[in-house]
């Protein structure tokens, strides 16, 4: 039990900021198409992960106006 904690320990974390500068970016990407596009805001997001290991994600932000 002593290894496995000291293992935890010592094990190095992660680094997040990337997720992080991410996540920032579609918060704001959606506060100004709410904006733009008023309280009838849609939002569609479609993943994948890509042959290299990166994990792509799309982001389509529709209004009532948009005919959809």
């Amino acid at each position: 039990m002593k290894a496995l904690m000291k293992l935890a320990v010592e094990t190095p974390k992660r680094d997040n900021t990337e997720y992080h500068h991410a996540i920032a970016a579609f918060r704001r990407a959606f506060a100004e198409a709410d904006a733009a596009l008023g309280p009838e805001l849609r939002v569609r997001t479609k993943g994948k992960w890509k042959r290299n290991g990166d994990y792509v994600l799309k982001m389509t932000f529709k209004g009532k106006a948009s005919g959809g």
